[in-house]
C-alpha cells in the first residue's frame, strides 16, 4: 500500500494472540508496529515519548479499559494529529456512541472483519482523518 511504510501503529490489547496476529498483518502491509499489553503499558510507552500515527485500542481490558485509555490519550496528546481507532468485540450501539463521544476517529468490530479487512479499514479511516485535517 502506498503511503504506509512510515506510519507507526500502536496496537493496544490484552490478548497476546491478537496482538501478534495484527502485528504480523499490519507489518505485511508496511506499517511500523508497536504493541502494548493493556492500557497502562500503552500510557507508559506514550509517557516515555512514543508517538504513533495510529492508535488501535481494544475496549475490554483489565486494570484500565479502552474508554479510560482514550480519555487519557486525549489528555496527553491534545490536538489529534493521529488517528484513534477502536478495535473491539463490543459492537453495541451504546459502546460505539460512547467511543465516538470521546472523539475516536473510527470503530471496528473484530468479529465482523478479517485481519486483512481490519488493515484496509484502518487505512481508510486514517486517510479520511488526514484529508479532514488538511482542510483545517
Amino acid at each position: 500500500m502506498e503511503n504506509t511504510p512510515s506510519l507507526k501503529v500502536l496496537i493496544v490489547d490484552d490478548d497476546k494472540f491478537l496482538l501478534d496476529m495484527y502485528s504480523i498483518k499490519f507489518s505485511e502491509h508496511g506499517y511500523q508496529i508497536e504493541t502494548a499489553f493493556g492500557g497502562k503499558e500503552a500510557l507508559e510507552k506514550i509517557d516515555q515519548g512514543f508517538e504513533a500515527d495510529i492508535y488501535l485500542v481494544d475496549i475490554i481490558m483489565p486494570e484500565m479499559d479502552g474508554f479510560e485509555l482514550i480519555r487519557q490519550l486525549k489528555e496527553r496528546k491534545p490536538g489529534g494529529r493521529y488517528a484513534l481507532i477502536v478495535l473491539s468485540n463490543l459492537g453495541q450501539k451504546d459502546d460505539i456512541d460512547r467511543a465516538l463521544a470521546l472523539g475516536v476517529d473510527g470503530y471496528i468490530v473484530k468479529a465482523t472483519a478479517t485481519p486483512s479487512e481490519v488493515v484496509a479499514k484502518v487505512k481508510a479511516i486514517f486517510d479520511n482523518k488526514k484529508s479532514a485535517d488538511a482542510k483545517l
